[in-house]
């Protein structure tokens, strides 16, 4: 699943799912933006790039925000020329309360982040890639987009909202060779499913299949083949990596 020479950005990519995926994409030998609000946490994760032979740039930005992501769509193509694969992953949720419980500030926060985070990301992204002959963009959706649950309804919404942004756009665009895709994982080993469950990782295991939460390294190879010309008749899909719990 070679990378090679392959220009990329990747949201979110400080930490969780973001930062394994950043690394797993560099390890095939693509250059890999890594775009967040926490610039420390960046660097981070682009020295650990670097020591492993990769190379990755940092550009700090809150995606929940539209201007960020043209800017940020506008950094990779001035500084590189071209943009040929995206993974919009960054996301997340407050506590667990029902809706009318939940105030306007911060459903207005989720929907911002989860949803028009990854919209405004795909729009810039594909104006990008039309200009050089196609890419590939996976957006990080959730089993919350495939299913309901309650205490989140935001979030759920948020996410089911991705997933039919991912099927409509990779419609709009498969003859012009841009493939979008999602992938909904399950229960991860991420900081913010940890706050969620006050560190219990073993909270959700008899009800998972496979008896464990996922590793966000699990989600990273997932998201490294639908972006790689390995899945090349691949494009609309929403893709669970969740232990087996959607089934």
């Amino acid at each position: 699943m070679s990378m090679q020479g392959k220009i990329g950005l990747v949201t979110g990519a400080g930490s969780g799912m973001g930062r394994a995926a950043a690394l797993a994409l560099a390890r095939k030998g693509a250059t890999v933006v890594l775009a967040g609000r926490g610039a420390e946490k960046l660097e981070t994760v682009r020295r650990e790039i670097a020591a492993a032979g990769g190379h990755a740039e940092i550009k700090t930005a809150d995606v929940s925000r539209r201007a960020d992501n043209q800017e940020l769509v506008a950094f990779i193509m001035e500084r590189f020329g071209r943009l040929d694969f995206a993974f919009n992953n960054a996301g997340g949720h407050a506590d667990f309360k029902p809706i009318d419980q939940t105030s306007v500030e911060e459903s207005e926060w989720v929907i911002d982040l989860n949803f028009k985070g990854v919209y405004y990301g795909v729009k810039y992204q594909v104006e990008a890639m039309l200009k050089n002959g196609g890419g590939s963009i996976v957006n990080n959706a959730s089993i919350f987009g495939l299913k309901g649950m309650d205490g989140i309804a935001h979030y759920v919404a948020s996410k089911h909202a991705v997933v039919g942004l991912t099927r409509a756009v990779a419609k709009e665009y498969a003859m012009r060779n841009i493939r979008v895709n999602a992938v909904c994982p399950g229960a991860t080993e991420t900081p913010n499913y940890m706050r969620s469950t006050n560190n219990d990782v073993h909270l959700l295991d008899a009800v998972i299949p496979m008896g464990r939460i996922g590793q966000p390294g699990d989600v990273a190879e997932a998201v490294a083949w639908l972006l790689s010309d390995k899945a090349s008749y691949v494009t609309g899909a929403a893709l669970s990596v969740d232990g087996g719990m959607a089934a």
